[in-house]
Parts: structure tokens; sequence; C-alpha cells
């Protein structure tokens, strides 16, 4: 139960994290990821919030992999569109008071850091092991579907949601190239550092347990 907590404490520090980074790329009109670009361009055309349409995209896909699967949804995969959800639409709500990126250089410092932020964010949860995330989830039951490797898989998915931001008028720019290029080598770089961080917390919490 201790790990399992600790794990949770993991899960939702990253969590938070990465919906920093994604409110930071957003806000810095530059681009966003392919899937954020995609949820800007819905609330774009037919209102509701940012977060709101990660909720309802993020459950869709949770149905579709269970449709191809052949399984029952992964509730858990629920959470975590629910969860980022709201922590996109918190942190969009509390930076866009004071921050506004007018200028060419305020553009560009808010979707570099924003970037930075989402690839220890998702460093961060994925050591947790608690919840898939649902675009994660929906490259792996292609790859399986396939039998492309996870590269190819995540490029198509990648393209997919481009092409569906364009048409919804999405929040597409030289950010989301940026991003899509930058947010799985960010990631693999920090994964190593986090991990140590969190074996060095457990151990503490076990030697004043």
């Amino acid at each position: 139960m201790r790990l399992i907590r600790q794990g949770f404490h993991f899960y939702l520090i990253g969590i938070l994290t990465l919906t920093f980074g994604i409110a930071l790329t957003i806000l810095s009109r530059l681009g966003a990821s392919p899937f954020d670009a995609l949820l800007v361009g819905l609330h774009r055309t037919f209102g509701l919030t940012i977060g709101s349409w990660e909720i309802v995209v993020g459950f869709s896909m949770v149905l579709c992999n269970a449709l191809a699967q052949k399984s029952r949804p992964e509730y858990y995969a629920l959470l975590t569109s629910l969860i980022t959800g709201i922590g996109i639409d918190l942190w969009l709500f509390v930076l866009s008071n004071w921050i506004n990126p007018l200028t060419l250089v305020g553009q560009s410092f808010a979707l570099a850091l924003g970037i930075v932020f989402t690839g220890i964010g998702v460093a961060t949860y994925l050591q947790s092991n608690f919840a898939p995330n649902p675009l994660d989830r929906s490259m792996l039951v292609l790859s399986d579907l396939t039998g492309w490797n996870v590269t190819y898989s995540r490029a198509l998915i990648s393209i997919m949601l481009v092409i569906l931001a364009f048409f919804f008028q999405g929040a597409i720019g030289i950010g989301t190239l940026i991003n899509a290029l930058l947010t799985g080598v960010l990631i693999n770089f920090f994964m190593p550092y986090i991990a140590i961080i969190k074996n060095k917390t457990e151990k503490q919490k076990e030697h004043f347990a």
C-alpha cells in the first residue's frame, strides 16, 4: 500500500507538471503538440474549455482502444484524462493572468519552457506505472494490430491528429513540429534522473518507517 501511495504521488506530480507544460505551449501561440493542437481546435470550433475536450477525446480514445482490443475499458486511463483536463484548464486560468507573450522572444521562451516541463511531467508520471495515458495506449494498440514498431505507430497517430487539428483550426505552428521532435528526446533524458529521485525517496521512507 505504501508503494501504491508513493507511485500515486509521482503520478499526480507528473500530471500537474505535464499540464503546466501543455498550458505554456498553448499560450505561446507558436503551436502546441499534435494532440493539444486538436484540443484547441475543438475548443475554437465547438466551445467548451480545452481541458473539457481533453476529457472528451481521452474518453473516446479509451473506448476505441477497448473495442480494438476487444477488452474492457481501462478505467484508470479515464482518471488520467480527467485529471489532465482539469490540470490544463487550471494552469491556463492561472497563467493567462500574467503571461502575455506579445513578442517573439516571449513566445519562444514560453514554448521552450513548456516543452521542457512537458518532458519532465511525462517522465515523472511514467515512473508511477499507475494509469496509462489514452494516447500512449492507442500507440501501443496500433502497434499490436499492425505489427509496426512504436515509432511508426506514434508518427501515424501524430499525422492524423495534425490533419484533424488543421480542419478544426487548431493551434498548429512551428511549435507543433518542435514538440513532436523534442518531447520524446526530453522524456528519455529526464527518466533516469526521475528514477533516481524516486528510488531515494522510497529508501528514505523505508528508513523512517
